[in-house]
């Protein structure tokens, strides 16, 4: 009565927290996934979660299911794992490099559970903040990179990890505080704070400020996202920043946010590796354990899915 993609369905509603994000993560339209869950209802007889709740809230029944889930889901990726070593015997080597100043929220989490899979798989992490990490990647020194900014390049493959809203933090008295959303041209006075990386590969740039034509009065570089929220709120400047890296100093009302532009601007962050490692089973697992972590990591990611037009 209970089958797998129910208890998978049930686990990504409460990791994604709305019924559209969930649907992207199992990779089903938001109507497939309520009649899903309406079938399992009429098939237990009662109801999993509140409808029209947020944070969605699980009934009695939903949380024991989602117990169940919890058991389960980690046994069957544990099972799949050991059987693709039974079947391939991989061992291997995966050099990372990361060109996201703020991916270690969810990286060092991501590496740790990978080691712990798979110990046979010698690891190895790096910046690309001094050199060309793409480059590196396609003579074969590195295996895996991580970035936001996508090169078209023969023989490298970009696998979607998951879309962010880069917001603009500004101190709590700052005078675009009263804007509901940020225009290019409020820039054009402003100090902006940002990662010491060329501003051709920033997204601010690429796809806010220059499109307008505008430039902000001055840059300045920090190496830490928490220099930048410290110089963001004592009026030094204001920054283009994940959501995510947010979260924390927002909560504690250091700082203010505001979107970029009336729609946003969101962001996609992709694993660049070599088109001859996507059938490796080790880098597909650190591919779905780095999305897993992700989304039980970070607030206000969502599925890429719904950003392909930009990717």
């Amino acid at each position: 009565m209970i089958e797998l993609r129910h208890l998978k369905t049930l686990a990504a509603l409460r990791d994604a927290g709305s019924l559209v994000d969930a649907a992207d993560r199992v990779h089903l339209t938001q109507s497939a996934l309520s009649h899903q869950i309406k079938d399992l209802e009429e098939r237990l007889d009662c109801s999993l979660f509140i409808r029209k709740t947020k944070p969605i809230c699980f009934t009695s029944a939903g949380q024991r299911l989602l117990t169940l889930a919890d058991d389960i889901l980690p046994m069957i990726r544990n099972a799949e794992r050991d059987i693709a070593r039974l079947a391939g015997g991989e061992t291997g080597r995966l050099n990372i490099c990361i060109e996201c100043h703020s991916c270690f929220d969810w990286l060092m989490p991501t590496i740790d559970h990978f080691r712990q899979n798979w110990p046979e798989v010698e690891m190895d992490l790096s910046t690309g903040f001094s050199f060309q990490p793409l480059p590196a990647l396609a003579r074969g020194d590195l295996d895996l990179v991580i970035t936001s900014d996508p090169e078209p390049r023969t023989g490298i493959h970009y696998e979607p990890l998951f879309s962010y809203e880069s917001l603009l933090a500004i101190s709590r008295q700052h005078r675009l505080v009263a804007r509901k959303h940020i225009e290019a041209k409020d820039l054009a006075q402003e100090t902006l704070i940002t990662y010491p990386v060329d501003t051709a590969r920033l997204d601010l740039f690429s796809r806010f400020l220059d499109p307008a034509n505008v430039e902000p009065s001055e840059i300045r570089t920090a190496e830490l996202t928490v220099m930048m929220v410290q110089l963001v709120a004592s009026g030094r400047g204001v920054a283009a920043l994940p959501n995510w890296a947010m979260h924390e100093y927002l909560e504690r009302d250091f700082i203010q946010s505001r979107p970029l532009g009336e729609k946003g601007l969101w962001c996609t962050l992709y694993a660049a590796i070599r088109e001859d490692q996507i059938g490796s089973e080790f880098m597909q697992d650190f591919l779905t354990t780095a999305r897993d972590v992700s989304f039980k990591t970070l607030k206000g990611i969502r599925s890429t899915q719904r950003d392909e037009s930009q990717i």
